[in-house]
């Protein structure tokens, strides 16, 4: 299977990609997990510049940077592991373009879906799980792990926004998006609501 977590920053992807890594390998799966921007040799430099360059970028530069990071990471990485029978654990996706670029950066929904479609050579989740949490909470949450990167900063009101489009991703693909509460529920809580849908697919 591929799986994908998508969410507002703060909202435990890291948390919950490896809890899930750890309980499906106890399972006796062979999994990778894998993570955008990242998650190969040029992804690497261009995370760096994504996340921490000083300079401002244009927002379609930002569009094409993604677009680029996937396709070299599905190429080598994602398809792969699926062609070798292995599970995919993914922080970060498609969703997050589709959030970010068109609700927080404002960029026209065809062309970044556009872009979507060629960077991912067709290949989507079967499943996808949002890890919801107020922008707020997830901010603060994030501020006390590491310093602030490039969206991080971003005013709440780009954060509200990119929150609110994977709510009506979601809402548009309930059997593909399974939507869980990370600000109300412990980590424990959350990791046990996501074992058991798994285990329905195991």
């Amino acid at each position: 299977m591929f799986i994908s977590f998508e969410g507002p920053e703060g909202c435990g992807k890291s948390t919950h990609t490896k809890l899930l890594k750890e309980y499906l390998e106890s399972r006796g799966k062979k999994v990778v997990l894998t993570f955008e921007p990242g998650g190969t040799k040029l992804g690497e430099e261009l995370r760096k510049m994504l996340l921490h360059a000083r300079n401002k970028i244009d927002r379609i530069t930002e569009l094409a940077m993604f677009a680029a990071d996937r396709a070299e990471h599905v190429s080598k990485v994602i398809i792969p592991a699926l062609e070798h029978g292995q599970w995919v654990i993914c922080d970060r996706y498609v969703d997050s373009t589709l959030a970010y670029q068109i609700a927080g950066r404002g960029l026209p929904e065809d062309m970044v879906r556009y872009m979507n479609m060629v960077s991912c050579h067709g290949v989507l989740p079967d499943l996808t799980f949002l890890l919801d949490i107020l922008p707020t909470l997830g901010l603060e949450r994030a501020g006390k792990i590491k310093k602030a990167d490039r969206f991080e900063k971003e005013k709440t009101t780009f954060h509200n926004r990119v929150r609110q489009r994977y709510l009506e991703i979601a809402k548009n693909e309930p059997k593909r998006i399974r939507v869980i509460d990370t600000g109300k529920n412990t980590v424990k809580q959350v990791q046990a609501i996501i074992q058991k849908i798994i285990q329905r697919h195991i």
